[in-house]
């Protein structure tokens, strides 16, 4: 410490001489080149002025020595406080240091002691460790033996227990999974069961409340056509010139309007058979205009065949308009207009399409507007569901498939097109609106008096209806009642029990839907009846 600062003191006093001398040795160098330049300009001067220039460079000198001597004083001074304050910052920034180690060693010191502590603590938790790891094998050990003992002892219960029930441990498991599997299946079916006739009682009760306001609110009168017209006589010499000389009369009417024309002994009237309601109307306005003008001959046969379809090409076209403002939907295509009015003259089961066609658009309409649906959407596909019916004896195919063709020609909305082709149930429907064209349909087929058929349709459906069901394992009888509205099946009770009888009820609905065409809807009833008989002697 003192030889660095004896170091530093030798270099402040260098430093200090270099600072007094170098100004020094200017002074004097300054002084010789001055003489050397006096010397050289002023030689001719007296030499007077040369002590006198001698004189004052001394006084110059000795005023420089005594000014470098009263610098070098102060340099002195000066360096002296600069060592003394130098010295105390010094010693001041050593004590702070030596204050720092200190306290440095004093932290080092209780984390020592912490780090004791904790290998302490660590060591004791170590030995705890070590000997709860030696109970735990022990115990391990133990609970193995137990498992074993276990085991073994499980295994001759059950060879105890397949001996006494004769019965593998396959067997046995097998046969309790068959029965939790019956049992559930039965509760799962219970569950159904229950929820669907809940279900199906809201539904039955919302949709008959629906259904009767719609009926209520759209009657419609119903009379049953046939394939015949009768047109009355004046008398009975009118047959005979409407047969004419050897029957051209009757063959011009037969070939201008293609009816069969049937003259018996009937008194008094004339029937006109034939398929096509359209030309039966011609014929039989026809021979009313020719019964009344008198005049009958070929030529005015002809004519008045053009005129009367001229006439009624008109009044289809007025129907069709009609049943379009009834129903109250507007935008049909003229074509559309004049097949809706051909459906006046076409019939199905002695069932005016016309009429039907416009009370299933007000009944889809009313169910439509209860469920708040779009109402002109379901008229307009009620109105135009059967429209295949006006042209299906003229082309091939069925009046659904006919009808939908219609519809996309004239350019329909998808949904209509739908409507059309789900109404039979042919395809899924993609709208509650379909769905609702479905049931106005049923309606209106099912009214009484709306529709009729042939005894032998009808025994052929009904015979149909229980072969169906009669076809099903398990199946005792089947009898069809209430004139094919229901089937009641009876089924033997050791095969069927009661989840599968109301599974068979399903699957006899479904083939039903698949195999058999019939209006309105057909209920399927499953009947199982157990009887335990003994008699006592």
């Amino acid at each position: 410490m003192n030889t660095l600062f004896s170091l530093l003191l030798i270099a402040d006093g260098v430093a200090i001489a270099l600072m007094v001398v170098l100004p020094i040795l200017g002074i004097v160098i300054g002084g010789v080149a001055m003489l050397f330049v006096l010397k050289k300009v002023s030689q001719k001067k007296s030499e007077q002025k040369l002590d006198e220039t001698s004189k004052k460079v001394d006084e110059m000198l000795e005023t420089a020595e005594a000014e470098c001597k009263q610098m070098k004083k102060e340099a002195l001074l000066e360096s002296k406080e600069q060592d003394l304050k130098r010295r105390n910052e010094f010693e001041q920034e050593m004590k702070e240091k030596r204050a720092e180690q200190q306290r440095v060693e004093a932290r080092l010191g209780r984390q020592e002691d912490m780090l004791e502590k904790r290998e302490t603590e660590i060591s004791r938790k170590e030995q705890s460790l070590e000997a709860q790891k030696n109970n735990l094998a022990r115990k391990t050990e133990e609970v193995d033996k137990l498992q074993e003992a276990v085991s073994h002892q499980h295994e001759l219960m059950v060879q105890e227990l397949e001996r006494i029930a004769q019965l593998t441990k396959e067997e046995a498991k097998k046969q309790l999974t068959d029965e939790i599997l019956d049992e559930t299946r039965r509760d799962c079916a219970m569950t159904v069961r229950n929820l669907e006739q809940q279900a199906k009682d809201e539904a039955d009760l919302n949709a008959k409340n629906i259904i009767s306001l719609a009926i209520q609110r759209c009657a419609a009168d119903h009379a049953s056509e046939t394939t015949v017209s009768v047109v009355p006589l004046p008398n009975d010499d009118m047959k005979a010139r409407l047969i004419g000389r050897e029957g051209r009369n009757i063959r011009a009417i037969e070939n201008a309007t293609g009816i069969e024309l049937v003259i018996d002994d009937t008194p008094e009237v004339v029937i006109l058979s034939g398929f096509d309601p359209v030309r039966r109307e011609v014929a039989r306005l026809t021979l009313e205009k020719l019964i009344t003008d008198g005049r009958i001959h070929p030529a005015r046969i002809e004519e008045t065949v053009e005129k009367v379809t001229k006439e009624l090409d008109q009044q289809i076209k007025e129907a069709g308009e009609s049943a379009m403002f009834e129903v109250g939907i507007f935008g049909l295509h003229p074509e559309i207009i004049k097949l809706l009015g051909r459906l006046k003259f076409r019939t199905s089961y002695g069932q005016n399409v016309y009429r039907h066609s416009i009370e299933v658009a007000q009944l889809a309409g009313l169910m439509a507007q209860e469920l708040g649906l779009d109402v002109n959407f379901a008229k307009r596909a009620g109105l135009l569901h059967d429209i295949g019916k006006a042209v299906d004896h003229e082309q091939e195919g069925t009046h659904i498939q006919i009808g939908a063709d219609l519809a996309k020609k004239y350019k329909e909305n998808a949904m209509i097109v739908n409507a059309i082709l789900a109404h039979h149930g042919d395809v899924e429907p993609k709208t509650i609106e379909a769905i609702l064209v479905q049931a106005a349909d049923a309606i209106s087929g099912a009214r009484p008096g709306a529709r009729r058929e042939t005894g032998s349709n009808y025994v052929k459906r009904l015979e149909k209806l229980e072969s169906i069901a009669a076809g099903f394992n398990g199946v005792e009888k089947s009898y069809a009642i209430q004139a094919g509205r229901e089937v009641r099946v009876i089924v033997k009770p050791e095969v069927i029990d009661d989840a599968k009888a109301m599974f068979l009820a399903k699957d006899i609905a479904k083939k039903i839907e698949s195999e058999l065409e019939y209006p309105g809807q057909i209920k399927v009833n499953v009947i199982r009846e157990f009887r335990s008989v003994e008699f006592a002697k």
